[in-house]
């Protein structure tokens, strides 16, 4: 989800059946899927590295030839040998993959992409701890923060541009469903000092490392929202969660999203140029079965697949990188 200040009213309404989907199962993403670590193009990998570290309490679990992870996949477009890379993440979970790779501009605020990274938190404490080091940190830009009813959630932006979103969800059973078991959503106001006050734990705060996080979802900018769903839902196969004026939302199981896509910035945006910011998303399923399952929707519509038998690597209509790998034993 996103603040106020990007976007009009989000109020989020009911659109359609999850539980009457007509299409078949096998044309459906595994209703076990989650998205994974995301990868970033950065220019200084340093600086960007420290950021991560210090502001969101991050630790390097690789880097170096180390950080390419056994099935994590390249971009389709580009090559790296492995160096340059730091994978950053908490309690061995990987959440960002920063890619160096110097020379590339700056994108443009209104050229498809990454809106936001979106790290989730199991609960309160976690969430204003590191909510507060971000703030404090001389290189973050506060950006805002909204009550979804579905979870609480606070918005900065890197120092290379990159939205991140810090949040929680609130326990499902408290969710309002629509029609359909729709999760219902909506951007209310927030108080971060009252927040903070109310939660941070200076404990936490000095411990950050210690706390679990994850991504939760990836909201991306695109061109139009039809091909969007062409695309994510029609093709890839997510449910379509949510929708509201310029937005997307989409995920499987039941979750408020995994997914977004709006054009509030970026309406008409054509296929991406070669940029800093957003590497690559990557989706993790159950088996390869639902990897083969994904790669055949794929190549029904069209869509261009590479799989060289641990990941299935694709782009969508904007260029940006998907990957869908088997998720890791636990």
């Amino acid at each position: 989800m996103e603040t106020t200040a990007d976007r009009p009213s989000e109020d989020a309404r009911p659109a359609g059946d999850v539980a009457a989907d007509p299409r078949p199962v096998e044309d459906r993403l595994t209703q076990a899927a989650d998205v994974d670590a995301v990868t970033l193009h950065v220019g200084d990998l340093g600086a960007m590295t420290d950021y991560y570290r210090d502001a969101l309490g991050l630790v390097t679990l690789a880097e170096g030839r180390a950080a390419r992870r056994e099935g994590h996949a390249e971009e389709q477009g580009g090559e790296t040998s492995g160096r340059g890379e730091v994978v950053l993440g908490r309690r061995g979970r990987p959440v960002l993959v920063l890619r160096h790779t110097p020379g590339l501009p700056q994108p443009s605020r209104r050229q498809a992409g990454l809106f936001h990274t979106a790290v989730l938190f199991d609960d309160q404490r976690d969430l204003a701890a590191t909510v507060l080091t971000a703030a404090r940190h001389p290189r973050s830009t506060y950006v805002g923060s909204a009550d979804h009813l579905v979870s609480e959630a606070f918005y900065f932006t890197d120092p290379e541009g990159n939205g991140i979103e810090l949040y929680r969800d609130r326990p499902r059973e408290t969710w309002t469903r629509g029609p359909g078991s729709r999760v219902l959503m909506d951007s209310l106001w927030l108080d971060p000092q009252e927040y903070l006050r109310a939660h941070v734990d200076e404990a936490a705060v000095t411990g950050l490392t210690d706390a679990a996080a994850k991504v939760g979802h990836v909201h991306l900018q695109v061109g139009d929202l039809a091909t969007a769903r062409d695309f994510y839902v029609e093709t890839l196969g997510f449910d379509v969660a949510a929708e509201m004026p310029g937005a997307l939302f989409v995920a499987v199981g039941g979750y408020h999203h995994h997914l977004a896509m709006n054009t509030w910035n970026s309406a008409g945006a054509g296929p991406r140029a070669s940029t800093l910011g957003l590497g690559d998303v990557t989706i993790t399923v159950p088996t390869r079965a639902d990897l083969d399952a994904a790669v055949t929707r794929l190549r029904r519509r069209g869509v261009q697949v590479a799989d060289d038998g641990a990941v299935v690597r694709t782009t969508d209509p904007w260029r940006n990188s998907v990957t869908l790998q088997e998720r890791a034993a636990a």
